[in-house]
């Protein structure tokens, strides 16, 4: 892969880790109970249950970094037309100031993604892709619906 020169470098920052399951009530209080995270209460994103993942999701944090724990959906990507779904085995976000940079990034290294847009997060455009081994990635940027 190129390098990019320091004027087209992108800056992302790690937001949160998403982890499906089948059973949130109890994933939450393991990462609560047993890691000592505390429930998220600032910051966080307007769930868009209307337009194709209508799953339950709950927030920790390490005070950092947030864990969503959201519910397991694997019928998500089909509802929304999209090829990555990001809550079927869950997702690694990071955010950006510059998501259209980001997409350019994106295609000029080849790496096809799937833009969620506002499908998911009101205020939050959303795109997914997977890395080599078949993880799913986001970036996404706060912006208007």
């Amino acid at each position: 892969m190129p390098d990019l020169t320091p004027e087209a470098a992108l800056k992302l920052t790690l937001h949160h880790i998403n982890l499906a399951t089948e059973n949130v009530e109890k994933m939450e209080r393991f990462y609560r109970d047993v890691l000592q995270l505390e429930r998220e209460t600032q910051g966080l994103p307007t769930l868009e249950k209307t337009k194709g993942y209508a799953g339950a999701v709950s927030f920790v944090t390490d005070g950092a970094i947030q864990t969503h724990i959201a519910e397991k959906d694997v019928l998500a990507g089909f509802r929304t037309g999209q090829l990555v779904n990001p809550v079927s085995r869950g997702h690694i976000a990071y955010r950006t100031d510059d998501l259209a940079a980001f997409k350019a990034h994106l295609e000029a290294q080849g790496v096809p993604y799937a833009d969620w847009g506002h499908a998911a997060v009101a205020g939050w455009s959303q795109i997914f892709f997977y890395d080599p081994d078949g993880n799913v990635i986001e970036v996404h940027e706060v912006s208007d619906p």
